[in-house]
């Protein structure tokens, strides 16, 4: 069988969170939780109290063929029931009595649907991490830079004076928002799927009372909720109150959040590629040997780390269209619904991983040319704060006298390449009211950055709730 190593999507090649979303990583998430619901259901007196230690053998030193399993999956639609089959033989070979006791009252999306989750909450504490580190480097740079004078940019053209701190902390808090928002979805959003087979949980009840322990005679939604709630403490996720075959807000969270992810970070990756141009260099990537090589042009260093971000941006939308068409599943379990889910939502975690990976990377390394950045402020010729003269001029002449005189004069200086406050010192209109040294004063950008050196201590670094790599439950 082919074997996709990121050939194709070189911004989730090789990173962490694509091998947390392998096959094998799924079939291991899959299998943790049969040994999670095995000790859970031992623990409570469902099943004897051996059944767990058999299955975790089994699980450590069984060996499965990962092609076969893909291949029996369309016998089933899903891979949980071929696992299944192959845990209970497993099981079986270390005690014959344990395997009737594998996937004990379990339905294939119970478990899928619980590993997904599982997968889910260790793809998203490692973007976190990468996230804050993003967003750590990105507030260092905008404190350093919190001072230095650039040109901001509104649809495409030179508008007002800003700092290049403030470009930065702009950028960080969008990675902010993203990074809170999957913070949210992992601390409350990732909940086991203990339900049965249409959502009743009678299955889990039944075999509660069968076994004669101490729920046998407990009220169902005692069995419910304390089966529940044990089995989220045992792998690290949340408690299922309510059945999810088929209201998949779950899923529909996690994608959003996934999409902020690579949208924030997207919008940091389109400002490094514009602002990397040769006619602009106002910053570059960080250099690394054989990095942004041109296969033709010796002399290119192409922006590459900002161009894989910004492809995981690109492909994101359609891949979560799909997750939230997914919303609209039918009756009580999914034909094809559910199962349309799966490979778009391990690519979308493989590509919100490998963008904040990336991401990390470049924030970490931006080297910024403060040259650069005053010689493309200075283009204008003073243009640049111009606003500000209106603002001081239209109490004297009237807004729309103002405005008029104003364009007049930068047409005038374009034409000419004139300073802007040259032509105005040059205007007896303007000379009334203003010398030539006021001009210069407000035209001059340092004096009309508004709270642009401010924005950097704006931005909170750290999210207010804790969910880094270390929070998630622990890999088999």
């Amino acid at each position: 069988m082919t074997i996709d190593y990121g050939l194709l999507a070189p911004v989730r090649a090789g990173t962490a969170v694509a091998r947390l979303v392998s096959d094998d990583a799924w079939v291991g998430a899959m299998l943790e939780v049969e040994i999670a619901l095995a000790r859970v259901q031992a623990r409570l007196g469902i099943i004897p109290a051996e059944v767990p230690d058999c299955v975790a053998v089994a699980v450590r030193t069984g060996r499965f063929d990962g092609r076969v399993l893909a291949e029996e999956a369309r016998g089933a639609a899903n891979p949980v029931v071929a696992l299944v089959q192959w845990l209970q033989r497993t099981v079986a070979q270390v005690d014959s009595a344990s395997a009737d006791y594998v996937h004990w009252g379990a339905t294939s999306q119970d478990i899928f649907d619980t590993a997904t989750m599982l997968i889910a909450a260790r793809a998203l504490s490692v973007i976190v991490d990468d996230l804050n580190e993003t967003i750590a480097a990105l507030v260092d740079s905008a404190r350093a830079h919190r001072n230095t004078p650039a040109v901001a940019r509104t649809l495409a053209m030179h508008a007002v004076p800003t700092t290049f701190g403030a470009k930065l902390a702009v950028w960080a808090q969008g990675v902010v928002d993203a990074r809170d928002r999957v913070c949210q979805v992992r601390t409350y959003g990732l909940p086991v799927a203990l339900s049965g087979a249409a959502g009743t949980f009678a299955s889990y009840v039944e075999c509660a009372r069968v076994s004669g322990g101490e729920l046998a005679t407990a009220p169902a939604a005692v069995i419910h909720d304390r089966l529940n709630t044990e089995l989220a403490v045992e792998l690290g996720l949340t408690s299922g109150v309510m059945p999810w075959h088929t209201v998949r807000t779950p899923i529909a969270d996690l994608a959003g959040s996934l999409a902020m992810v690579t949208g924030a970070l997207g919008r940091f990756a389109i400002d490094v590629i514009t602002l990397s141009r040769t006619e602009i260099r106002e910053l570059a990537e960080p250099g690394a040997v054989g990095r942004g090589e041109s296969s033709a042009m010796p002399q290119k260093r192409n922006p590459v780390l900002a161009t894989m971000i910004r492809t995981a941006a690109l492909q994101m939308p359609g891949l979560v269209s799909t997750l939230f068409t997914t919303m609209l599943a039918e009756d009580e379990r999914s034909a094809g619904l559910w199962h349309a889910e799966w490979q778009p939502l391990r690519e979308c975690l493989a590509l919100a991983g490998g963008s904040a990976c990336t991401a990390r990377e470049l924030a970490g390394g931006l080297i910024i040319d403060s040259q650069h950045v005053a010689s493309n402020l200075a283009l204008g010729r003073g243009q640049v704060a111009s606003e500000r003269l209106v603002i001081r001029l239209t109490p004297l002449l009237g807004r729309v006298r103002t405005k008029k005189l104003l364009q007049s004069a930068s047409f005038e200086a374009n034409s000419t390449g004139q300073a802007l406050a040259e032509v105005l010192s040059e205007n007896p209109i303007i000379r009334s009211h203003l010398d030539a040294d006021a001009i210069a004063e407000l035209l001059c950008p340092e004096n009309y950055l508004g709270i642009a050196p401010d924005l950097a201590a704006r931005v909170r670094v750290r999210p207010a709730c804790a969910c880094s790599a270390g929070s998630s439950g622990s890999e088999m």
